[in-house]
Order: structure tokens, then sequence, then C-alpha cells
């Protein structure tokens, strides 16, 4: 079981995504855009990370703040992305590591294999 932090910013796709991985055994906490996520990551003891927001950029800024933090340079990060190809060349810049990502549009079980993926 994996306790994933999810940040998605429509509140029901968020409880889709909520209920599928939960249906695959992982514990969840899903919450909205926020500037406190290491706070957040810290407070859930989170395993791993889900980013699902409405920009790239809002995205990005998050998975930068994320990394720039000692304790997460290593945390699993899945981004699902409306822009995979712009995505993974700015991750591709920052030679990111245990990051996948997921194209939109997408389902809670390819969201729940990218986290397996990267358990591995």
């Amino acid at each position: 079981m994996l306790r994933v932090l999810l940040i998605d910013d429509t509140p029901e796709t968020a409880e889709l995504l909520t209920f599928a991985l939960r249906d695959r055994g992982h514990e969840v906490f899903a919450t909205g855009y926020t500037t406190s996520l290491n706070e957040l990551l810290r407070e859930q003891h989170s395993d791993a990370l889900v980013l699902h927001l409405s920009t790239w950029d809002m995205s990005e800024s998050l998975f930068d703040s994320v990394r720039a933090d000692a304790g997460y340079t290593e945390l699993p990060v899945v981004i699902i992305s409306d822009t995979p190809e712009k995505a993974e060349a700015k991750l591709r810049e920052r030679k990111a590591q245990r990051v996948l990502l997921v194209p939109k549009p997408f389902t809670g079980g390819q969201v729940a294999q990218a986290l397996a993926q990267l358990m591995e």
C-alpha cells in the first residue's frame, strides 16, 4: 500500500482518481492546488505524488518545489498532462528522475500503473 498525495484542481476528477487508487489498495489524500505542497507531503508521510492540474505550468512549479527539497529528490511523481510533449521536454531538461507522464485523456488504471512502475 502506498500513501499517495493527489493534487488536482478539478474536484470531480480528484474524486474519480481517489476511488481508482483506493481500489488498488492505496491510501490517498487529495487536495487542490497548494503552495504548501512540501508541508503536506511531510504531514501525510506520502510515498508518492500525483499532479493533475489545469496547465503544465502549474504542475511544473509544484514539481520544481518538491525536487528543490532535499527530502523529496527521489519521491515518485506521476504528472498527468494535456501537453505531454512540452512536459517531456521540460523534464528532460531537468534530467528528472522517478517521474512518469500520463497523457490526457487518461484512466485511473493508467495512473495506478504508472505508480506501480515507479515503485519497482
